[in-house]
């Protein structure tokens, strides 16, 4: 035995290397009958299959250059992550985009910039930058609101983010003064950190569903009741990664926690129907959202992925002769989002955010209804020269989804859908979830949001202008791709925006319904003691 023992110490390394390769190459070519590559070609098919399990990371750090990766870039995300840490985020030797390209944007400045008079509201905080218009003030709600920072959290629920993750955006929003919203996924206690919340529902009305799975009016009532940081409604009718496509969410994902806040059973696969159980024409969608402003006293608007025009056509016609309907409408762009969907869907179902969002702005300018509604925008509009064409397209808002994940630490594994998410941001697993030191995060949420608002704001003044709400059609060009000729959004997208009402950022520092947590008298204390953190 114990020459046994001693001649295998005495075999060197590199002979256990060739043994262990040798039976690696007996079971591929023997007993493999599922892959072809490794059965034809024992070990190097297992390197192959390794490099391709590391090939987007390969061509992420290595391959690609500066501008070439989607869906977003890798200047693009550096963007944003030295606004997020508030280091330098600006670039030398000027740009490296091809501005004859397609698509590409040009924003007109003004000979003479806009002077920021003595005492006005930014020159004590550089970061103050609400929206222009107050939703639920044509319908007379009984809680209307303006949202205290024209760039916000889009849906995502708590169940496709982690609760670490959930919970520095809220905390993020709350120190910018933005609101967050819920996604589908219910009211989690990852939302109450402070923020102001627009609750979100879908098809599978989670968080507000009876047990027979629909919608319930009661639940509504007394989470609203139960949570005053709720300012709005948002009905879910289709999303950007897969609009009219239902979703299944398996048993094994679902946790005790997430069962009790969606209402969901534990053990059972939970479906999200593409239709909505609670209404099935226009008609009976006006009614559905004016009962629960009714009950509710909060205003309540739409989200919807955009395809065909119709029943938007259909639904600008009843607002106007019933004089009721949606107090806002999310625009979300088709390019997808952190929701996971098949490829057909994310690739080619619903328009790209630029073409939806001037067809159905056209629709509700024709049927003069654009000041009842504040349109907010969303679809890769979190960087400042993007949501400058935006509001000069007629958005009074933009939410963020992907760029605010970057804020709190997202690389862009893509595998969200996976429930491996490496920064611990898209995965319910406690490990990786260690990683988010929540305080940390929501500081660079605030920074994301605050250089974000400083740059808009900069440009706006650039082209001679208070706020960004009154950017027009004729403030920026875009490159047709035909002999570098440039175009006026105007002439390409057939409509000029309507021209929103407003008197001065002081009277929106003055608003009642100002959101934010804070009131007019006190904001404007503390914004001079440099007591409100941006």
């Amino acid at each position: 035995m114990e020459v046994v023992l001693d001649f295998v110490q005495n075999i060197p390394w590199w002979v256990w290397v060739l043994i262990f390769l040798a039976l690696v190459a007996i079971r591929d070519m023997f007993f493999n009958k599922k892959h072809i590559i490794t059965h034809n070609f024992p070990i190097v098919g297992h390197i192959r299959y390794m490099l391709e399990s590391i090939g987007p990371e390969l061509r992420q750090y290595i391959v690609a250059n500066n501008r070439e990766e989607l869906p977003f870039n890798r200047i693009e995300r550096g963007w944003i992550y030295a606004s997020a840490k508030n280091e330098n985020n600006y670039e030398g030797f000027g740009t490296d985009r091809d501005i004859h390209e397609a698509h590409y944007i040009f924003i007109n400045n003004a000979m003479l910039p806009y002077k920021v008079p003595q005492g006005h509201p930014n020159t004590i905080d550089p970061y103050f930058l609400p929206c222009a218009k107050v939703m639920g003030s044509y319908n007379k709600r009984k809680r209307p609101y303006r949202p205290a920072s024209v760039i916000n959290v889009s849906a995502m629920s708590f169940g496709s983010l982690s609760a670490r993750a959930v919970e520095s955006l809220n905390e993020g929003c709350k120190l910018a003064h933005a609101y967050h919203n819920t996604g589908e996924g219910g009211l989690s206690p990852y939302h109450r950190k402070g923020a102001d919340v627009i609750f979100h529902f879908g098809t599978g009305y989670f968080g507000v569903r009876g047990d027979d799975g629909k919608f319930s009016m009661e639940k509504l009532k007394k989470l609203v009741e139960d949570n005053p940081q709720v300012r709005a409604i948002e009905v879910k009718l289709s999303q950007g990664a897969k609009p009219g496509k239902g979703g299944v969410l398996p048993a094994s994902k679902i946790t005790k926690e997430i069962a009790e806040i969606r209402h969901v059973p534990i053990g059972k696969d939970v479906l999200s129907p593409p239709n909505h159980s609670a209404f099935g024409t226009i008609e009976e969608m006006v009614k559905f959202i004016e009962d629960i402003a009714r009950e509710t006293g909060l205003p309540v608007g739409i989200k919807a992925a955009i395809g065909k025009l119709d029943q938007w056509r259909e639904l600008a016609n009843v607002m106007k002769k019933t004089n009721q309907g949606p107090d806002f409408i999310t625009v979300d762009g088709g390019e997808g989002g952190t929701g996971a969907a098949p490829p057909s869907f994310a690739d080619h179902v619903s328009l790209p955010w630029i073409y939806s969002f001037s067809d159905v702005y056209r629709i509700f300018k024709e049927a003069e209804l654009t000041n009842r509604i504040v349109f907010i925008g969303s679809g890769k509009l979190g960087f400042p020269s993007k949501a400058a064409m935006a509001f000069a397209m007629g958005v009074d808002s933009i939410n963020v989804a992907r760029e605010a994940m970057m804020s709190v630490g997202c690389i862009q594994a893509q595998v969200c859908h996976n429930n491996t998410c490496p920064s611990g941001i898209a995965t319910q697993n406690k490990w990786l979830q260690s990683g988010i030191n929540i305080e940390d995060k929501a500081e660079r949420v605030n920074y994301y949001f605050k250089n974000f608002k400083k740059e808009l704001i900069e440009i706006t003044h650039a082209c001679g202008y208070e706020h960004p709400s009154q950017l027009t059609m004729e403030d920026v060009d875009i490159n047709l791709g035909d002999k570098s000729l440039t175009q006026p959004l105007a002439n390409v997208y057939g409509y000029n925006k309507v021209k929103v009402p407003f008197e001065g950022t002081e009277s929106l520092l003055h608003c009642p319904h100002l959101g934010g947590q804070y009131k007019a008298e006190e904001a404007l204390e503390k914004l001079k003691n440099k007591q409100i953190r941006y």
